[in-house]
């Protein structure tokens, strides 16, 4: 597939790994949970990687010095329900002050679209770099609604961050906003007749929260 520049495709040996435990079927739901939490710290650390800095005045044990320290627009993290809860914490241990907006979207069974049925964002998102956070980017529908969502509330800085994507999810994303950096940790082969991604790792927010149909 030939990614177009707002695809950032992130190949650190730590993430891949811990990637490769989230697929294995045998892994429970807390290690899953803590996982998929990790993988945010991991990802978040790369898509925060263009904050600004600008010199503050220190004093250290030894001297009075001028120091970096983040500036700039404020943060929100928008998770998609309800999968994209369990990649939160691991955003908001980078960076505390940021505040959580919400977005509910859930999927058809039969056509696969996805439809609203919960949102909650944080005030003045014209000012402020919005992040949207969801494990999955299968068919793309869900991140297209809910960018095209956050765009309708007067969010003007967005970034997308995903774990694992199917080139039909991408496509679709990078044709509708060209323009909106998307962090994916791993490229799958492709979607099945179900709309699921191949080889997955099965329904995020079912393992995420221990709802895993039998």
């Amino acid at each position: 597939m030939d990614f177009k520049e707002n695809v950032i495709l992130l190949n650190h040996p730590l993430l891949q790994h811990k990637i490769t435990i989230l697929r294995d079927k045998s892994t429970g739901t807390n290690d899953f949970r803590r996982i998929v939490k990790e993988i945010a710290v991991l990802e978040g650390y790369e898509a925060l990687r263009h904050l600004k800095t600008e010199l503050v005045e220190v004093n250290t044990p030894i001297e009075k010095t001028m120091q970096p320290t983040i500036s700039g627009k404020k943060l929100c993290f928008v998770p998609i329900l309800r999968a994209g809860l369990g990649m939160v914490e691991g955003l908001l241990e980078l960076v505390p002050s940021a505040k959580v907006g919400h977005i509910g979207l859930y999927r058809d069974e039969v056509t696969h679209i996805p439809h609203e049925y919960y949102c909650k964002l944080p005030d003045n998102l014209d000012q402020r770099e919005v992040y949207v956070l969801d494990p999955m980017l299968a068919t793309g529908g869900s991140a297209v609604d809910a960018v095209a969502l956050l765009k309708k509330k007067g969010a003007k800085t967005i970034r997308f961050i995903c774990i694992i994507a199917a080139p039909e999810g991408i496509k679709r994303f990078i044709d509708e906003y060209p323009d909106i950096p998307l962090y994916v940790g791993a490229l799958d082969r492709c979607l099945n007749e179900n709309a699921y991604i191949c080889p997955g790792l099965g329904d995020a927010g079912d393992r995420i929260f221990g709802t895993v149909k039998n």
